[in-house]
């Protein structure tokens, strides 16, 4: 079974994917961080990247992830041709992961646009990780230690958390951890009685 997790940069997809696999049996794939490994060692990602965006977009071989960010997040026609680059890569690499994962109870894909990018098709279920944008942009910045404008336009870039929450199965309200943690042992006993 593929659950799909997914949430607005910010949401804090990541402390919810911890508590996830804290539970034990469950196989977790980050599709943001499979993504950026892929991106560093796959020859024909680098290929298409340097031919796409140009040279800069790697220094010594590592992903200049500034340069390419700065470039795509403000034209959402790169960011088409930067994510049609990468995800069929992702997409093979998960495959991989869930027949080598088959007998776990089942398994977490968090992906940030897991719908803008039509993922969620291959999901049994989808959560979706919410929070107030002030609360994320606040996140974001001080993990990023970035400006209010770059958060902006990477929001600007994902759908809202209405829409996505319409779209899924469960819904985590994200704001502390006690009562995120609450809210994900009823999914999982959910989730579990689903599975048998």
């Amino acid at each position: 079974m593929i659950v799909g997790l997914t949430g607005g940069i910010g949401s804090g997809k990541t402390t919810v994917l911890e508590l996830f696999n804290a539970i034990g049996n469950i196989a977790i794939y980050n599709a943001d961080v499979e993504a950026k490994k892929l991106m560093n060692t796959s020859v024909v990602i680098k290929a298409k990247i340097t031919k796409a965006f140009g040279v800069a977009s790697y220094k010594g071989g590592t992903l200049n992830k500034r340069y390419l960010s700065e470039l795509v997040f403000s034209d959402k026609d790169k960011l088409k041709l930067l994510n049609s680059i990468v995800h069929p890569e992702v997409y093979a690499h998960l495959q991989a992961f869930v027949l080598s994962n088959r007998e776990k109870t089942y398994i977490v894909y968090e992906n940030a646009i897991l719908f803008e990018n039509n993922s969620d098709i291959m999901c049994d279920y989808v959560i979706a990780v919410v929070a107030d944008e002030s609360l994320k942009m606040k996140r974001v910045m001080e993990r990023d230690l970035t400006t209010k404008e770059a958060v902006l336009k990477r929001m600007n870039n994902q759908w809202t958390d209405t829409k996505k929450a319409l779209q899924s199965n469960y819904i985590i309200e994200n704001y502390d951890v006690a009562t995120t943690k609450l809210q994900i042992k009823r999914i999982h006993n959910n989730l579990t009685k689903k599975k048998g």
